[in-house]
């Protein structure tokens, strides 16, 4: 399955290489391939020159860990790469460098801190990763100082509900491939943005490079349908459709294509939803902020756990996201923007 290749991957930001290696070889022959500077995949489908172009978008990228130093008693030191937060970290499993050298994230013992140790999250700056090794030089042997590492998960589904890492965007990524097989009447660029998740990088290069007329952005957002969570923070639920962005911290919606967007969801029978906190940003705020100016949509399928080990979504939000971009596909060279 497509969706656990691509979740499975190694791809932390700036080391996409698998994810990107995945995605050429199921998309061999959907159109011309070609990779930029910073490693943006792009697949272009010219149908008709002169014709407005689409961009559609998913980035490749996931949060991860990097090595900075190694101790002499061989265990790993490291920095966190994106959006991570500390108290998830202490006892996973990773997958370290190229060689993918298993590891376990560790921490002192609880019986061998103090009181008031005990009292507060540890923080990335106290864990390490330990491969195993003897000493530093041991670890030398498997590990250097720059190597990434990521969560070590397996894909699993039950009846329709998936749990992996790097939904965000793997499921973006999916969905995206599965467009693009897909036949259209207007020219279509789809892009594998890198670097989503330390500044929004990719997406810069590549939607400046494109020119589009218009721009679809898919990806993987935070589900707030957990104990707790407080009305005015509630985000999206799974099960519930795609998510509609109305606003983030890099992006606004053009009201105009938020109503058609709604119009074709409900015309067709698609489940829908808003994703109602203004919290983090995406590739669309990057993209429609490019050149003069691009018009955007953002469509987000609903993940619990997000940045986490492991992530839960419902493959039912994939096939209605899928649908819905398929159809504004449609419109949009029906009707233009």
């Amino acid at each position: 399955m497509l969706l656990k290749q691509l979740s499975e991957a190694f791809g932390v930001s700036g080391a996409e290489d698998e994810v990107r290696d995945v995605l050429r070889q199921e998309l061999t022959n959907i159109g011309e391939i070609r990779t930029d500077t910073l490693g943006n995949l792009f697949i272009e489908k010219t149908v008709k020159l002169g014709e407005p172009r689409l961009m559609l978008c998913a980035h490749m990228d996931e949060v991860g860990l990097m090595i900075k130093y190694i101790d002499t008693n061989g265990l790993l030191r490291f920095n966190t790469v994106g959006g991570i937060d500390d108290r998830i970290l202490v006892s996973k499993t990773v997958i370290v460098g190229p060689n993918k050298i298993k590891g376990v994230i560790g921490a002192k013992a609880i019986h061998l801190q103090e009181p008031k140790e005990r009292e507060t999250p540890l923080k990335s700056k106290n864990l390490y990763i330990d491969i195993g090794a003897k000493d530093k030089g041991d670890a030398e042997k498997k590990v250097k100082i720059g190597d990434y590492a990521v969560f070590d998960t397996k894909f699993r589904m039950i009846d329709k509900i998936i749990m992996e890492k790097a939904f965000d965007d793997r499921i973006g990524c999916y969905i995206i491939s599965e467009i693009l097989k897909k036949t259209y009447d207007i020219p279509i660029t789809g892009v594998f943005t890198v670097q989503e998740e330390i500044g929004l990088r990719g997406s810069a290069t590549a939607a400046y490079a494109i020119n589009p007329d218009f721009a679809i952005v898919v990806e993987g957002t935070f589900a707030s349908d957990v104990p707790d969570t407080k009305e005015e923070f509630h985000c999206t639920t799974l099960g519930s459709g795609p998510a509609i962005t109305f606003m983030d911290m890099t992006y606004v919606a053009e009201k105009k294509l938020i109503n058609n967007v709604i119009n074709i969801a409900k015309k067709n029978n698609i489940p829908y939803q808003f994703k109602r906190t203004a919290f983090g940003g995406t590739d669309g705020g990057r993209i429609y902020t490019t050149r003069q100016g691009i018009p955007t949509i953002i469509l987000s399928v609903p993940c619990r756990y997000i940045h986490s080990p492991i992530g839960i979504s419902n493959f039912e939000d994939i096939i209605h996201t899928t649908s819905l971009v398929d159809l504004i596909i449609q419109d949009f060279q029906e009707r233009g923007i």
